[in-house]
């Protein structure tokens, strides 16, 4: 049972994450083409307050885009919000406070935003967390289970007309899932999703990101069968070195510093035209 459920997931996790590097050993970062400006869209990033959440959002406001920060540490999102605004590019960026780890905290952002009458053109499902010792959110669900996955899950749902309503033929509105290739190595339980019965941390985050992917797919063939100019997206950024990692073991932690150095991908650049 051990071996299965503890042992299993972190080789499979970690065998996942060597075929990535040896990848990006061949593929190094690119620079992405001129982007179109963006003016009057609007734009929400779960968990832009840091790594690549950040500098998504950052991208997106040099756009032209509104983009709202979505995140649970206040301070750190207004300041980032402030910079970005500071940078006098062509949109604007505020901060609201979000928890994907309370379906309450999500329900009321849903709410708040609807009340604001803006249109929705771009929801980026980003924050996310891997390799968190065993714990519970205050709805009793597992940890990663519920702010990798379930969180977005519902804000997406909740959040959805909306997207179909802003979207239209031609430039259609988007929803991008922020995966990991980890999805290979994960395993739906779906008699024991919360890992109560033999608990790894492995094993949680790559079934994580299996379910993302999943209604991923499973919310593209809704829309395209519904006829909305929405489309669903899983994106995997490879292993980029941010603070998801800081979980890893020790031993796993020394390694990975001169390996990141080398091979984890470094920041994209963007371009507006």
């Amino acid at each position: 049972m051990w071996f299965v459920s503890v042992l299993l997931p972190l080789l499979r996790l970690y065998v996942c994450g060597i075929r990535v590097l040896w990848y990006q050993l061949f593929h190094r970062s690119f620079t992405l083409p001129v982007l179109p400006n963006q003016r009057g869209r609007v734009a929400i990033v779960t968990g832009g307050t840091r790594g690549m959440g950040l500098e998504t959002a950052k991208q997106l406001v040099r756009l032209g885009m509104h983009v709202i920060i979505a995140g649970n540490e206040t301070e750190e999102g207004l300041s980032a919000a402030q910079k970005m605004n500071d940078d006098r590019g062509e949109g604007q960026a505020e901060f609201v406070f979000l928890d994907l780890t309370s379906l309450k905290s999500v329900r009321h952002f849903a709410d708040s935003f609807k009340r604001r009458g803006l249109p929705l053109h771009v929801l980026v499902n980003n924050a996310g967390t891997m390799l968190v010792p065993e714990r519970q959110t205050e709805d009793g669900l597992e940890f990663h289970l519920c702010l990798n996955y379930l969180g977005h899950f519902l804000l997406t749902n909740l959040l959805l007309d909306l997207l179909k309503t802003s979207g239209r033929q031609g430039r259609c509105a988007r929803v991008v899932n922020m995966s990991s290739a980890t999805h290979y190595a994960g395993e739906v339980h779906l008699d024991d999703l919360n890992r109560r019965t033999c608990y790894s941390s492995h094993g949680a985050y790559s079934q994580s990101k299996l379910a993302l992917v999943l209604f991923t797919y499973r919310l593209q063939e809704l829309l395209t069968a519904g006829g909305f100019a929405v489309t669903a997206n899983a994106v995997d950024p490879g292993m980029v070195d941010t603070a998801l990692y800081d979980n890893l073991w020790t031993l796993a932690q020394v390694l990975k510093k001169p390996v990141a150095k080398v091979l984890f991908r470094v920041r994209v650049r963007f371009c507006s035209g």
